[in-house]
């Protein structure tokens, strides 16, 4: 992989977090390990080196999978927050405003590995949820399948930064409904079952 097409955020949101357990939002579907990363737009250092690594695959596409012709239009993963989902029209989520939006997944035989400030090892899966705060180390890749061509972002190591408010991705929990005395359960469980999996960016499910 070459270096051109792998960017470490700076610190970024993380939503619909699948880092422990592959996921996938529908029977038949190829599990992954994923995360969607909410990249501050005042954060213009990331999004450059982001761009940059998208136009290195591009190129890498034009010479190894495109047959040397880059397509009029490549469907890059990276989507304006401020903007609406490709899929439905409708608008991002309230906690993308303000942010780039991107996806990245990792195939079930190589799970990122999760670790926090001081680069140790996260054992405790409960502190791993959608709406803390990290870096993510992301590779840029072309594809070209089923007659569709484009970049694809692959997931390497993610780093916990700090906390943030929890991030339901628009479902009730158990403890919404019913009411919970042990707030900390809520959070383990979220982090055994994952968040629902609807990709934000686009609306379908993951």
């Amino acid at each position: 992989m070459g270096d051109a097409t792998n960017v470490t955020t700076g610190e970024a949101r993380l939503s619909y977090v699948h880092l422990f357990k592959p996921y996938a939002a529908m029977q038949g579907q190829e599990e992954k390990f994923s995360v969607t990363i909410l990249v501050p737009k005042t954060d213009a250092d990331t999004m450059g080196r982001i761009n940059a690594a998208i136009e290195a695959a591009k190129q890498k596409g034009i010479s190894e999978k495109w047959n040397g012709q880059c397509p009029p239009i490549v469907p890059t993963p990276v989507y304006d927050g401020d903007g609406v989902r490709p899929s439905d029209g409708m608008p991002f989520g309230d906690e993308c405003k303000g942010h780039w939006v991107f996806t990245a997944s990792a195939k079930v035989d190589y799970p990122p590995e999760v670790v926090d400030r001081m680069g140790n090892p996260i054992i405790n899966q409960s502190e791993v949820y959608s709406g803390m705060y990290g870096r993510v180390n992301v590779n840029f890749y072309p594809y070209a399948f089923g007659g569709k061509k484009g970049i694809g972002c692959g997931l390497g190591p993610v780093q916990k930064l700090r906390d943030g408010e929890t991030l339901s991705g628009g479902h009730v929990s158990a403890a919404q409904a019913f009411g919970s005395p042990q707030p900390v359960q809520q959070t383990t469980q979220a982090a055994a079952y994952g968040q629902p999996g609807i990709n934000p960016i686009t609306g379908l499910p993951m």
